[in-house]
C-alpha cells in the first residue's frame, strides 16, 4: 500500500542543480517515465551522443527516409542498459499504443522499447516527435527521493515542447524557466537554523 506522503515525479521534469557533483548527471533534464514506491525510471533529454538516428536505424537494418529525423541525435538517456534503445513519443491514440513494448505516461508521453516503433518510422508512419535514447536513467527504490532530500535535484511538470521543439542547447534553461524564477541564485548549502 502507498503511503499518503509518497511523491510522484511521473511525467515531470527532474533538472540536476547547478553544482550537481554526479559526472553524469551534472546539467542534464530527465523525463521520468515512471515512479513508484519500486523506485524511478527516466530518460536524459539533453545530452546527445555521436550516432545520428540514420546510423541507429542502420544497425538494426532498417532505412530511415524521413529528412526531419535522419539527421538528429540519439541520445544518451542514461547509465542502464545503453546498448538498448528508448524511443521517446508522442502518444499516438485514445485506445492505447499501436507498439507491442509500450510504457504509457500517465499525463505525459508514450516511451517504446520494441523495435516495430522503429520499423514503423522507417516506414514513413510511426510517432512525429520522437526522442530516441541509449540508455535509461534508473533509481531503486527510495533512492530518488534521497537525491532529492540532499538537493541534488529540481522538479517540475514536463512541457513536450522543451523534449520536441526546444534546441538540445537551451533545454536546460527552458526547463529552468518553467520553474519561475532562475535556481542559480540559490545556494548550494541547506541551512540548519
Amino acid at each position: 500500500m502507498a503511503s499518503a506522503d509518497r511523491i510522484d515525479l511521473t511525467n515531470q521534469f527532474l533538472i540536476a542543480m547547478p553544482g550537481m557533483a554526479d559526472e553524469t548527471f551534472a546539467g542534464t533534464v530527465v523525463y521520468l517515465c515512471e515512479h513508484t514506491e519500486k523506485g524511478a525510471l527516466g530518460l536524459v533529454i539533453n545530452k546527445p551522443i555521436d550516432i545520428k538516428l540514420k546510423n541507429l536505424f542502420e544497425k538494426v537494418e532498417l532505412s530511415l527516409d524521413r529528412e526531419e529525423l535522419a539527421e538528429q541525435p540519439v541520445y544518451f538517456g542514461g547509465p542502464v542498459q545503453t546498448e538498448r534503445g528508448f524511443v521517446l513519443h508522442e502518444k499516438l491514440g485514445e485506445t492505447g499504443s499501436v507498439y507491442s513494448s509500450t510504457m504509457s505516461i500517465p499525463g505525459g508521453l508514450e516511451m517504446t522499447t520494441s523495435k516495430d516503433v522503429l520499423e514503423a518510422m522507417a516506414n514513413g508512419a510511426g510517432p512525429r516527435k520522437v526522442l530516441i535514447t541509449l540508455g535509461y536513467s534508473g533509481w531503486q527504490a527510495g533512492q530518488l527521493e534521497e537525491e532529492l532530500a540532499r538537493n541534488g535535484w529540481l522538479t517540475v511538470d514536463a512541457d513536450p515542447q522543451v523534449i520536441f521543439d526546444t534546441p538540445i542547447e537551451k533545454r536546460y534553461d527552458r526547463a529552468l524557466s518553467l520553474l519561475g524564477f532562475d535556481p542559480r541564485m540559490l545556494s548550494q548549502q541547506v541551512g540548519h537554523s
